[in-house]
């Protein structure tokens, strides 16, 4: 097919094709009569080749010779004015042709440009790429139906005044005709033929009324199927992922906008309707088709609505604590709050629809399932005041839920056995739609919501929140945790990061999210088709389960690192395999900063030293927890983290972070203003911050073992114990020093409760201390001692 053909079967298109050709340089006229000639010819030699321009140019004014010559005797005045002033135009290029080729091959590639834009565009339709163009044409269509179904009620708003007024003209006619009581029979049978025409063309009014009205009750069902069953149900699903993080859009002023476009024209039509009855009880005659048709369509009519409203009334804010770690779990005895919203707009229903809140209506009855009962204000109007875009909204502020006595141990008809944080209840809202005659009771429910009675289950808790949201297509399945179903992986990554996305407005990325995968299934080439267990995330490993060391790291992280985590500077997720390799190729002082993997909300960095041998050696420290971050910023940990090595001045061995930013341009935004002994954090700088690194044990290290390649080696950590005491929870508070030194809180155990001559003999030779670090290698490469007991000059020694 011609190019040109192919462009104007693009309709969406055509307005891109006039504002190219809204020029004299190629005229659309010539354009199009000369297409076939034009796109058969090689403008690009053209454009280079002077000789053949001109043969071109030549027979370029030859066919619009031709043109003129059929436009003269089509008799087309208009057309052969225009080709005669485009060949005049054309005249400028005589000692230019290739500049007429160039300007032609031009428009020949804008017009491929168009082309490609359209094959585009239908390619992302056909295989569901670009969901957001497609959700705003699927938006746009529905616009379209709608304005169509109010043109149709409006049309059919003059339909009915034009019916009463032709039901009118015959009913004065046949009135007259009664009481003029006309002898003449001749007069009186063309009165009688007049009236009968006007009831017959009454008749077939009343008809195409009907047939107007079954027309728009269609399109009304249409409508009402894709809001109810495709617009509300996507709605829903969003506010399902965006009450677990998801950064979907939950608004319902459109919805709302919709379904009171529906609803306003269902109640003209039962208008309509209730107008034909009237104008039947005027005037009727046999087989009047309102008679036997008015009953069907009165109570089609009746059905949609009663099936729309049904569907509007909805819970906009999901039950959630002030306090809470998300919405959909609740404590008993302390209070929440929850909105329900009519999507169906009727200023004349402000403040007269009461909205009654109960709980579990249709409660499972299952062994230990507990009852609950909703305490507060549990009646509310519906108004628009409390909704800032004037929808019609019940919000309850100040409601509390306390346990039935009666209801927790009874046995039921299954003997499933579900823990409290999974049991799912169903907060139930219930009112009465009544307006113009038409009555219909309506209920919303939550999502399901996790009722605790202690702080300690809320963790527990929001992971059940997490797992059926994640998962779960039915939002009123009570019973999801009797059998629960495996996540994707894509499922649940994808989760996982709008947990940092909520908290941080930074989610997760590729590389964060294989190292998980990675924690969770090995070393896979693709993760795609993994699955993740309930019991894998949630109850395996007890205490410490997969979603508690995660959650561990996206406290620490909201609560004082959210900064430097927003801005990219922690890795975060990368296993110690990972880190090594990442940061041996790099060069000295290179370090990055990672979570835990065995300590809960732990986070540690590690840096590359390089050997007096010239091999890298990648050090690491023992993970930072809210113990120290609470009294110093990380950035200050960073800043002023320092090495005291044999008759050398203290130094910072953290120079660039990875890959290759200097530290402090890095974090220098972050720095306090005051530095060195004015620092507000120099007690903790002076107690905790410097080690002491032994010459001969670096010197004797080998600095680069072979399991490395296994995400191991060896790790010098804060204090002594390395990236084993991770495993040892047993830190001691901060205390003011007492003796020649001071304990330190991120030391083990075993080295702090060891008197003072086993303490120096600990850190001269650790080695003889691996008893307790079973799982690692013995390190020896630092030692700590009390900064502020140390006298500069001495190493590992006490003064």
């Amino acid at each position: 097919m011609a190019q040109w053909d192919r462009l104007w079967q693009l309709p969406a298109y055509r307005q891109q094709l006039h504002e190219l050709y809204d020029r004299d340089a190629l005229p659309m006229d010539v354009r199009h009569y000369l297409a076939a000639w034009i796109e058969k010819q090689d403008w690009q030699r053209a454009a280079r080749d002077d000789a053949f321009a001109m043969v071109l140019f030549q027979v370029l004014l030859e066919n619009l010779d031709i043109q003129h010559s059929r436009f003269v005797q089509e008799e087309s005045f208009l057309l052969q004015h225009n080709i005669r002033r485009y060949k005049q135009n054309f005249q400028r290029y005589v000692d230019e042709p290739c500049a007429l080729a160039t300007t032609i091959l031009w428009f020949l590639e804008k017009e491929k440009e168009i082309l490609e834009s359209a094959e585009l565009a239908e390619k992302v339709q056909l295989l569901h790429v670009e969901q957001e163009a497609m959700e705003i044409s699927s938006q746009q269509d529905l616009e379209r139906k709608l304005a169509g179904l109010r043109n149709e009620v409006q049309c059919m708003e003059h339909t009915m005044i034009c019916l009463e007024e032709q039901q009118d003209e015959f009913d004065f006619k046949y009135q007259t005709h009664k009481l003029e009581a006309v002898v003449d029979e001749a007069l009186k049978n063309q009165q009688i033929r007049g009236l009968q025409l006007l009831v017959n063309r009454l008749n077939e009014a009343r008809k195409s009324t009907l047939s107007g009205l079954n027309n728009i009750l269609d399109k009304t069902h249409d409508l009402i199927d894709l809001l109810v069953k495709k617009e509300l149900v996507e709605w829903q699903r969003r506010q399902q992922k965006a009450c677990i993080g998801a950064p979907d859009n939950v608004c319902l002023d459109q919805l709302e906008n919709w379904f009171t476009c529906v609803a306003v024209c269902l109640f003209q039509v039962r208008e309509f309707l209730g107008k034909l009855e009237e104008l039947v009880g005027k005037v009727s005659y046999e087989n009047d088709p309102v008679k036997a048709q008015k009953p069907a369509l009165q109570k089609r009519t009746d059905t949609l609505l009663n099936d729309l409203l049904k569907s509007s009334f909805v819970v906009e804010t999901q039950p959630s604590m002030p306090q809470g770690k998300g919405s959909l779990v609740l404590r008993t005895n302390v209070q929440f709050s929850v909105k329900a919203r009519l999507l169906v707009k009727f200023p004349e229903l402000n403040h007269s629809m009461k909205v009654d809140v109960s709980m579990d209506k249709e409660a499972p009855q299952i062994k230990g399932y507990r009852r609950f009962n909703v305490l507060g204000t549990k009646t509310k109007a519906l108004n628009m005041a409390e909704s800032q875009s004037g929808g019609m909204v019940a919000d309850f502020r100040h409601l509390t839920l306390k346990e039935q006595k009666s209801g927790g141990g009874g046995k039921g008809v299954s003997d499933i056995s579900l823990s409290v944080t999974e049991e799912l209840h169903i907060i139930c809202f219930n009112t009465v739609f009544e307006l113009k005659g038409f009555s219909v009771e309506l209920q919303a429910s939550s999502l399901p919501v996790v009722i605790i009675s202690n702080s300690s289950q809320q963790q527990s808790a929001w992971g059940s929140v997490l797992w059926f949201n994640m998962i779960s297509q039915d939002p009123k399945d009570v019973m999801f945790f009797a059998n629960t179903p495996a996540a994707t992986w894509p499922q649940f990554g994808e989760m996982l990061s709008w947990q940092f996305l909520s908290a941080t407005k930074r989610g997760l990325d590729d590389t964060q999210l294989e190292m998980i995968a990675n924690k969770l299934f090995g070393k896979k080439p693709n993760y795609d088709t993994c699955k993740v267990a309930w019991s894998k995330f949630c109850k395996e490993n007890t205490p410490d389960t997969f979603w508690v060391w995660f959650d561990g790291i996206l406290v620490m992280v909201k609560t004082y690192l959210e900064d430097l985590w927003r801005d990219g500077l922690i890795m975060g997720f990368v296993t110690k395999g990972k880190e090594k390799s990442l940061l041996k190729r790099k060069q000295r002082g290179t370090f990055l900063l990672r979570f835990s993997e065995s300590v809960i909300g732990g986070i540690t960095f590690s840096w590359v030293e390089i050997t007096a041998t010239g091999e890298p050696d990648v050090k690491t420290v023992q993970p930072f927890t809210k113990v120290d971050l609470s009294q110093i910023p990380f950035h200050e940990i960073i800043r002023n983290f320092q090495i005291l090595e044999a008759e050398n001045v203290p130094e910072n061995p953290l120079l660039y972070l990875y890959p290759n930013t200097p530290k402090d341009e890095a974090f220098g935004k972050y720095y306090t203003e005051k530095s060195g002994e004015d620092s507000p954090y120099i007690k903790y700088i002076k107690t905790k911050l410097v080690f002491v690194s032994k010459e001969n044990t670096l010197e004797a290290r080998s600095p680069m073992p072979s399991d490395m390649a296994q995400g191991e080696g060896l790790e010098p950590m804060n204090g002594l114990c390395g990236e084993a005491a991770e495993q040892d929870g047993n830190l001691l508070p901060v205390t003011p020093p007492l003796e020649a030194y001071d304990p330190d809180p991120m030391l083990n155990g075993s080295v702090a409760d060891s008197e003072p001559n086993d303490l120096l003999t600990y850190l001269n030779n650790p080695i003889f201390f691996d008893s307790d670090f079973q799982d690692e290698q013995p390190l020896a490469d630092f030692s700590l001692q009390g900064f502020n007991s140390l006298l500069p000059q001495s190493c590992g020694s006490f003064p």
